[in-house]
């Protein structure tokens, strides 16, 4: 990003993070008054805990394949925290030399301090029910840390919080799908863990889609360009970088996607809905006064979701045929 860009970014940051202990207060919750994982899981310090996790093991056992795959890489993409962090603190407007302690910094953090109870929990669930090769999952999870992703962003806040808006959604409907297939499964206790942590993620992307609204107020020309840049190359989920042991990157998550596709909990035609619906909250379609490469971006926009669905429409899942390291037989 050149010199000018980047000082026009850090002045809409500014600008737009000028209350942020105000939207910390309204899209996260205190530390004190937050769940936490141990608030779910067996206690091991009670006299009933092996009776508990006996218990907690069976309802497990008739998960289907396709269902402990697909919640152990939302494990995974939750486990690898520390690099969504890292990334987000080099955001233009987050970390800036001489303001350590910005709002931007403050929300970054503790962003993460909530986020970081979704791993917690699932791992340790996932550790209980007796049907995971932990090792395997955790070999994935530094796998999808050490490595890193590049999701097209750089350091542009607008093409992150475009993507983190987006990303969160689509987090929200697949740990809400997961929690409805929990329940249908005979396994209520999971579904309000899953329930739970896409309740964490619904308000985390109405924090995202309220900076983006802020961005477009003030940049609007900027904003819809970067929306264009984002949805050309594709919002690549994190999950896209697992691997596993001998996998080459890239060829886990077509199995685990597929899996998500088969189940209903992740699919095709919801990245074309999470668009459309941004699309809508964003009212690009209405959007004035931008410049004449922007009204060529806006048209597109508004003329992408009909020719996924298009594409979409073409494309077949495959069946069941992978065998995951992740899963005990």
């Amino acid at each position: 990003m050149d010199i000018t860009l980047s000082a026009e970014r850090l002045e809409v940051m500014k600008h737009i993070g000028k209350d942020l202990d105000g939207l910390i207060a309204e899209y996260l919750k205190p530390i004190d008054e937050n769940w936490q994982p141990s608030d779910f899981l067996p206690e091991a310090t009670r006299e009933n805990f092996l009776h508990e996790v006996k218990l907690l093991q069976e309802s497990c056992r008739d998960l289907p394949y396709d269902y402990i795959a697909v919640l152990i890489g939302d494990t995974i993409t939750e486990e690898a925290l520390p690099t969504y962090e890292s990334w987000l603190m080099d955001v233009i407007g987050v970390n800036q030399v001489g303001e350590p302690e910005s709002g931007w910094v403050r929300w970054v953090r503790a962003w993460t301090a909530e986020e970081n109870r979704h791993g917690d929990l699932l791992n340790k669930y996932l550790y209980l029910s007796g049907r995971v090769n932990m090792r395997a999952m955790e070999v994935s999870t530094q796998y999808l840390i050490a490595d890193g992703f590049d999701i097209g962003t750089d350091r542009d806040p607008y093409r992150n919080f475009i993507y983190t808006s987006f990303q969160e959604l689509a987090t929200n409907l697949s740990h809400r799908r997961t929690a409805t297939l929990a329940k249908k499964f005979g396994n209520p206790h999971l579904s309000k863990i899953c329930g739970v942590i896409a309740s964490d993620e619904m308000r985390h992307a109405k924090a995202y889609k309220a900076f983006v609204t802020r961005i477009l107020e003030v940049d609007a020309s900027e904003l819809v360009l970067a929306l264009e840049d984002m949805m050309k190359k594709k919002i690549v989920m994190p999950a896209h970088f697992m691997r596993e042991t001998g996998v080459k990157m890239g060829d886990t998550f077509s199995h685990f996607s597929d899996a998500a596709q088969r189940l209903g909990v992740y699919t095709t035609q919801d990245y074309i809905d999470i668009l459309e619906d941004l699309l809508k909250e964003w009212n690009i379609g209405a959007v004035r006064d931008i410049n004449e490469k922007a009204e060529k971006a806006r048209d597109y926009l508004m003329a992408l979701p009909a020719r996924l669905r298009r594409v979409a429409d073409r494309t077949r899942v495959p069946d069941l045929e992978y065998e995951f390291s992740w899963i005990s037989r």
